[in-house]
């Protein structure tokens, strides 16, 4: 991977290829969840949360079979063992569960695949009644082996009562010198214990990442993944090969999404909202209707119904857009509730403040919220208009219906159904000026 991170720690959608292991594995409901890890220990551990993870360490890394046999401590030996891989991400609830019941409690079972190119993996060798006869690891295998198509996942289910005994009993006496997982195969042969295979819908979620292109590779198949399900669920994608889900988008009826947008954490986008391309929208609720234009940032904010955001707008976290409001190009809001019907077009600057309904913010008005150590707040009452280039100096309060001219800075509360206007403009320096201080500092 060319890279300090350990390699299943490189995430697929935003998150570590172990992680989406993890959350599978959860899905069936292990009596026991053991996780073996060697290289990066700490930083793995550190990585994948959970109380009901149990963590062995593989201090040398001889081999699968030896993996998992330094994991037989911490399992119940009344229960078959189900084999994963933390580089091999995208595997399926569906097909891991197909696997446990064709299998059962008393069979190995082995989790095959057919590929056009089987280079690199163990190839399944069967006799003439089709039976499994044995895994041969490509090292290992003749010229003609290495023609067979069908390959093994890697992926097993070793039954209960037989791990300890067959695992304890793999030798290393191959071109690798490691303990292979794969010689179970022989050994519930020699034990008279049925093989069976099952195999995935889709080649690719049996794909494991060695490098960056293989990263990327699965990415794009996680990607086109989550496309088709939003596809047949009725969401119109302008491309789906162009659309990222870094977590859980839920869409209502009528959504459209345009090229080249990403969604991150928990996304829910309500009926007949278009998110024009290029949008990077984050653990965000966006109401029914809603219109958001092109390259718009929203992160850790709610939408109202039939608001227009964007293009080029930034709403950060803590931000309520109300019905039927506007934010328009290069408008940063943070930590503030916006009311119905209330627009802010162009070139602002909107933190921790309340603003009503039916306000007009003219062009490059800014909230001055910080004082260089605390945050304030500006309420800008219903009704009220802000004429362009106007600094609100929090704390500070612009009553109903109030009128702020364009240029004024205002430091004192705007009464309500009047005009306020600056009228002399003065440059003055105050020596032995104290900057403020944060709440509660000495």
């Amino acid at each position: 991977m060319h890279s300090a991170l350990p390699k299943v720690l490189h995430p697929i959608a935003g998150k570590p290829m172990l992680q989406h292991v993890v959350e599978t594995a959860r899905q069936l409901a292990p009596v026991r969840l053991v996780v073996v890890y060697g290289h990066g220990g700490e930083a793995v551990r550190q990585a994948i949360v959970g109380e009901d993870i149990y963590w062995v360490l593989q201090e040398k890394q001889l081999g699968t079979g030896h993996a998992v046999r330094e994991a037989l401590p911490s399992l119940d030996e009344r229960f078959p063992i189900l084999v994963l891989y933390g580089d091999v991400p995208l595997i399926r609830r569906e097909t891991l569960e197909n696997l446990v019941r064709a299998a059962g409690r008393e069979s190995l079972g082995l989790l095959t695949a057919e590929t056009a190119d089987p280079r690199g993996y163990g190839r399944i060798a069967r006799d003439g009644e089709g039976k499994i006869n044995a895994i041969i690891e490509e090292k290992d295998a003749t010229e003609a082996e290495r023609g067979i198509r069908e390959i093994n996942t890697g992926i097993m289910l070793i039954p209960a009562g037989y791990g300890k005994t067959w695992l304890w009993e793999l030798k290393d006496d191959n071109a690798q010198g490691e303990y292979y997982l794969t010689d179970l195969v022989a050994a519930a042969r020699q034990a008279g214990v049925p093989v069976c295979a099952t195999q995935p819908s889709e080649f690719q979620e049996t794909e494991g990442a060695n490098d960056k292109a293989q990263l990327a590779a699965l990415e794009r198949y996680y990607q086109l993944r989550q496309a088709n399900a939003l596809l047949a669920a009725g969401v119109h994608l302008f491309d789906p090969t162009r659309l990222d889900v870094r977590g859980s988008l839920v869409c209502g009826q009528g959504v459209t999404i345009d090229v080249g947008c990403v969604f991150t954490g928990e996304v829910t986008l309500g009926d007949d909202v278009s998110i024009g391309p290029y949008c990077v929208i984050k653990n965000a609720l966006i109401a029914a209707g809603a219109n958001i234009a092109a390259f718009t940032h929203i992160d850790g904010a709610t939408v109202g119904a039939a608001s227009v955001i964007g293009p080029y707008a930034r709403l950060r976290p803590g931000t309520n857009v109300g019905p039927c409001a506007h934010v328009g190009n290069f408008v940063e809001i943070k930590n503030t509730r916006l009311g119905e019907g209330s627009k802010a077009n162009h070139l602002s600057y909107l933190g921790d403040a309340e603003i009503g309904a039916a306000v007009n913010v003219g062009a490059g008005v800014i909230t001055c919220n910080y004082d260089g150590a605390n945050k304030h707040t500006t309420i800008i009452e219903n009704r009220a208009f802000i004429g362009s280039d106007c600094q609100l100096v929090a704390p500070v309060v612009v009553g109903e219906g109030a009128t702020i001219g364009a240029g004024t800075t205002l430091r004192r509360n705007a009464p309500a159904e009047s005009l306020t206007v600056m009228k002399e403009r003065s440059l003055v320096s105050l020596q032995g000026w104290q900057r403020p201080k944060k709440d509660g500092a000495k």
